[in-house]
C-alpha cells in the first residue's frame, strides 16, 4: 500500500487512525505533525489540515462502541461510557478506591485553584495528611504551579493536563457544574460535611464529582491509595 498522507485527505485519516489506536496517551497535534515532517520538510501539514482530518475521523467512528475525542493532553480514542458495564466484567481486579478525604481534598483544588495546603485545611477544618498531596501528585492529577507571596512561600496547588483528560475534559470549565454535592466522594459513602458543602456550594462544585473521578479510575492503572488521619 502506497500511502500518501501529505497529498490525499483518506490516506492522512487511515494514518491518524492507526498512530491514535495504537497510542498509550492522547496525541497532540506537535505530535501528530512530526509524522509527516519528512515527507514534506518544507511545508508539512497545517494545523487546520490536521484538525479537520480529526473531525472527519471523529465523524467516521459515531456510533461506535469506541469514539475519537479530544483532551486536553490531545486526541485519543476510548471506548464509549455506556459500554462500561460490560467492559467492567473482563477485569479482575477493581479500580482503585479512594477516600472521602482524598476526593474532598481533589475537589478544592479542581475548584479553587491555586490554593495552599493550609487553604484546603480551612476549608477542610482538619490537617491534611501528606500523603493525600503524595497520593494525587502520584497520580498526575495536581503539582506545585507556584509559591505564594507569603512568609515561608507556601506551594501553591493546581491540576494538571493529565487530570481534564483522564475525565475527558480539554478545560477546567467543561467540569460539570451540578447543585449538590452528596455524591462528591463515592457513592457508598456519606455525604460531605456541611462545612465544606457550604463552602465549596459557593464555586459551584459538581454533585456528580466523585462519580467522575470513578470512571476516570477504572479505566486507568490504580495507584497507591492514600491514609486518612482525620
Amino acid at each position: 500500500m502506497n500511502l500518501q498522507p501529505n497529498d490525499h485527505p483518506d490516506d492522512l485519516k487511515r494514518v491518524l487512525e492507526a498512530a491514535l489506536l495504537a497510542a498509550v496517551e492522547p496525541l497532540s497535534l506537535v505530535e501528530l505533525k512530526r509524522m509527516f515532517e519528512q515527507d514534506a520538510p518544507n511545508q508539512g501539514l497545517s494545523n487546520d489540515v490536521l484538525r479537520r482530518a480529526l473531525d472527519e475521523l471523529r465523524g467516521e467512528w459515531h456510533g461506535r462502541g469506541v469514539e475519537l475525542v479530544q483532551v486536553a493532553d490531545g486526541w485519543r480514542f476510548q471506548t464509549r461510557a455506556e459500554m462500561q458495564p460490560w467492559l467492567s466484567r473482563l477485569k479482575n481486579e477493581k479500580p482503585p478506591r479512594y477516600s472521602r478525604a482524598v476526593l474532598e481534598t481533589l475537589a478544592i483544588i479542581a475548584y479553587r485553584q491555586p490554593v495552599t495546603r493550609g487553604d484546603i485545611e480551612d476549608i477542610r477544618g482538619v490537617s491534611v495528611n501528606p500523603n493525600i498531596i503524595r497520593t494525587l501528585e502520584e497520580r498526575g492529577w495536581i503539582e506545585a504551579i507556584g509559591h505564594r507571596d507569603v512568609p515561608g512561600r507556601p506551594a501553591l496547588f493546581g491540576t494538571t493536563g493529565h487530570f481534564l483528560s483522564d475525565l475527558g475534559l480539554v478545560t477546567l470549565s467543561e467540569l460539570p457544574p451540578l447543585e449538590e454535592l452528596g455524591h462528591l466522594v463515592t457513592p457508598d459513602e456519606t455525604a460531605l460535611i456541611p462545612e465544606l458543602r457550604g463552602e465549596l456550594l459557593d464555586n459551584d462544585v459538581p454533585q456528580m464529582f466523585g462519580a467522575v473521578i470513578e470512571t476516570a479510575a477504572a479505566s486507568t492503572a490504580p495507584v497507591k491509595a492514600a491514609t486518612e488521619i482525620d
